[in-house]
């Protein structure tokens, strides 16, 4: 098994933990620091390395050393200037990638200015998922770079007993299907053929508009 990218996680309350748990899942190597030493205990069952340390000293990150650190996470709960001293810190050690967890839109404002390379909002991530699971039935993500376009889950009815080349999504609605999960199967089968023939019950995975597939649904 290869190893990726060197990551620390600053910060091993929930989240900080959930994350380095779900990258170490991905071949990531992860090294924990956190002032806590229950959050440090736990840790050490799991991650490669953990460092019981008071991240607010310049020093005590220092000592530990980022030279081979690609990627930081700092989730420090609601100090707000310990989080953004520990950024400007690790982008003065020239860590690449410098991700902070902010509480609210100010704290970001100033994580930004700092010069974190991404701030994330967990609260306001879970809202907007949550809303948009509520307003939009089946929808898997909204892509980044256009918020208009979705990824989303449907069952066939009117389309059923037609191919996908008959029913042309692509010119016809600016869509595509991804994906074809028969009512009897368990598994999605991705980039289907032209002439898979579409049957009552059947599951789809498409992308486009979300105005668009509104008009198509199955």
């Amino acid at each position: 098994m290869v190893l990726k990218a060197q990551i620390c996680v600053i910060g091993l309350g929930k989240f900080g933990y959930k994350v380095g748990e779900l990258l170490l899942k991905l071949n990531h190597q992860v090294i924990g620091i956190d002032v806590n030493p229950a959050h440090v205990q736990r840790a050490q069952k799991l991650f490669h390395q953990v460092y019981e340390a008071d991240i607010s000293h310049k020093q005590a990150l220092a000592q530990i050393g980022f030279r081979e650190i690609t990627h930081a996470l700092i989730s420090v709960g609601d100090s707000i200037s310990t989080s953004a001293m520990t950024t400007m810190y690790l982008k003065e050690m020239k860590v690449p990638n410098v991700w902070v967890k902010a509480i609210n839109n100010d704290h970001a404002t100033l994580l930004r200015k700092i010069g974190a390379d991404e701030v994330i909002i967990p609260e306001h991530i879970a809202a907007i998922q949550l809303a948009d699971r509520i307003h939009i039935p089946g929808i898997i993500e909204r892509l980044p770079f256009d918020p208009d376009m979705i990824i989303r889950e449907m069952r066939i009815d009117k389309l059923a007993g037609k191919t996908l080349r008959e029913i042309d999504l692509t010119n016809r609605h600016n869509s595509q299907i991804i994906a074809i999960r028969r009512q009897d199967e368990s598994r999605y089968r991705y980039i289907p053929k032209a002439d898979d023939l579409l049957r009552a019950g059947d599951s789809i995975i498409a992308i486009g508009n979300s105005r668009s597939l509104d008009k198509i649904l199955p």
